[in-house]
C-alpha cells in the first residue's frame, strides 16, 4: 500500500490540531504513520487501551505529560477516537493548557455528535480520507501511469479501498467488509434499533444505487415508513459510507426535477458487492453505472483534497434528459458514458443544459481513445479527463 502516493495533505502549524475521518480500511493509519513517523500514537482498536482509557480518561493526560518536550512537539495521534468520546475533554485541556497538537482519527463522528462529545469548538481542522484515486497510482505523478496506473475493470470490480484493489480474492474481502463493517459501524454503535429493517434497506440499495431516490417505494420494501428510510440514508452519509447528490436548481425550471436526490456508496467496489455485480467487459449497462460512480469518486476526492470544496449536483428534466454531474455553480457540466463511441444522442442532455445555463466547460467522459470536440462539447477519454482534473484544468 505504501506504493500509493496519497493526495491528502495534512500540515499543522503550531497549536493546530485536526480530525481525520474516513471509512474503515481507506488507509488512514498507514497515511498517518508516513506523515508523522515520530509521533506518539494510541490505537483504540487495541482492547487493553480501549478498556483502560474508557475507565479512566485522565490516563491520557498523565501519560503524555510524562513524555519529553521533543516527543510532545509532534502531533499526538489518537486512532479510532470515536470509541472513547470522554477523551476529547482531556484533549481539549491539553490543547489549551499545554499547547499540544493532536490528530484525532476515526471512521465516523456520528457517535461523538449523538453523545454530545466535545468536538473541540473549532480547534481542530477537519480532513477526510477517501478511497484511492487515479492520481495516487504509481506513474500518475509524471503523467504516464501506463501498466502501473489504475486498471479500470479491476477498480470497478474490486473497488478502490487499497487492500481490496490489491486483493487476490476481492469478492470475499468485499463480502466480509460489507457484513462486518455494517455490523460494527451501524448496529454495534446503536445507530439504529431495527436491525432487520436496516438490513433490508441495505439490500435495497442494490437496485436504487445511483438512481433517483423514491423513499416511499424503499420504505414499502423495508417495512418501515418513509421518514425512517430518510434517516437510514442519513446514517450512511454521517458514517461516511455514502453521499447524497442533489439536483441542480440554480433557477426555477418547471420541467426540471428539483427535489429527489441520488445516493452513491462511498466506494464502487462496495456498491458492487451490495448489488452482487460483476463486470467482465468495458461495455453494457452494469459497466456504465459503475463507470459513472467511479467518475463521481474522483470528483469528490478532488473537491476535498484540492480544498476547492466545489458542489457536485446532477441535472435532469422530467422528460428524461440528464447531465450526470454539474460542478460548482454550473461552470462545468459532465456526462459520463461507458462507451467507446459517443454518438449524437449522448450529447442531448449537455446541449439542453447549455441552452439555459451556458457552462464554461461541457464534457463527455468516456472510453474513447482520443480527445475530440463536437459543437463545443469535449469528448474526453477517462484517463485524460482524470489527468486534467488533478492538473487543475477542469476546476481551479
Amino acid at each position: 500500500m505504501e506504493a500509493f502516493q496519497r493526495r491528502l495533505s495534512i500540515v499543522l502549524p503550531e497549536r493546530q490540531s485536526a480530525f481525520l475521518w474516513g471509512a474503515r480500511k481507506t488507509g488512514k493509519s498507514t497515511f498517518l504513520r508516513q506523515v508523522f513517523p515520530g509521533s506518539l500514537s494510541f490505537d483504540f482498536l487495541r482492547t487493553d487501551l480501549l478498556i483502560a482509557f474508557t475507565t479512566r480518561p485522565a490516563l491520557l493526560r498523565e501519560q503524555l505529560l510524562a513524555r519529553s518536550p521533543a516527543e510532545l512537539a509532534l502531533p499526538v495521534i489518537l486512532d479510532e477516537v470515536q470509541k472513547v468520546p470522554a477523551l476529547l475533554d482531556e484533549v481539549h485541556g491539553l490543547i489549551e493548557g499545554h499547547g499540544l497538537r493532536f490528530v484525532l482519527c476515526g471512521s465516523s463522528a456520528r457517535k461523538l455528535k449523538r453523545g454530545r462529545a466535545n468536538l473541540l469548538g473549532g480547534r481542530a481542522w477537519r480532513y477526510e480520507m477517501l478511497p484511492l484515486v487515479s492520481a495516487e497510482f504509481p506513474g500518475a505523478a509524471d503523467g504516464e501511469g501506463g501498466k502501473e496506473g489504475m486498471d479500470l475493470l479491476r477498480a470497478l470490480n474490486n473497488g478502490l479501498i487499497p487492500s481490496h484493489y490489491l486483493s487476490v480474492n476481492p469478492r470475499k474481502s468485499l463480502e466480509a467488509y460489507v457484513r462486518d463493517y455494517l455490523k460494527e459501524e451501524v448496529f454495534d454503535e446503536g445507530l439504529t434499533r431495527n436491525v432487520p429493517a436496516f438490513s433490508r434497506f441495505f439490500e435495497a440499495l442494490g437496485y436504487c444505487h445511483g438512481e433517483l431516490i423514491n423513499h416511499a417505494n424503499i420504505a414499502r420494501d423495508c417495512g418501515v415508513d418513509a421518514k425512517t428510510v430518510k434517516e437510514y440514508f442519513q446514517i450512511l452519509c454521517d458514517t461516511l459510507l455514502g453521499r447524497l447528490v442533489l439536483p441542480y436548481k440554480k433557477r426555477q425550471e418547471r420541467q426540471v426535477i428539483s427535489k429527489a436526490p441520488k445516493f452513491y456508496l462511498f466506494d464502487v467496489g462496495v456498491a458492487g458487492a451490495v448489488s452482487r455485480r460483476r463486470i467482465v467487459e468495458p461495455r453494457g449497462d452494469l459497466f456504465g453505472r459503475a463507470f459513472e460512480h467511479l467518475v463521481l469518486m474522483e470528483l469528490v476526492a478532488h473537491a476535498s483534497y484540492s480544498e476547492l470544496a466545489y458542489d457536485i449536483h446532477f441535472w435532469r428534466t422530467k422528460a428524461g434528459a440528464e447531465v450526470d454531474f454539474i460542478l460548482g455553480d454550473g461552470e462545468v457540466a459532465i456526462e459520463v458514458k461507458g462507451t467507446s463511441r459517443v454518438d449524437d444522442r449522448d450529447l442531448r442532455g449537455l446541449r439542453l443544459f447549455g441552452e439555459t445555463h451556458r457552462p464554461r466547460l461541457a464534457i463527455v467522459v468516456c472510453n474513447e481513445t482520443a480527445d475530440r470536440v463536437v459543437d463545443g462539447i469535449r469528448i474526453v477519454p477517462w484517463r485524460q479527463f482524470f489527468r486534467e482534473l488533478w492538473a487543475g484544468r477542469i476546476v481551479s
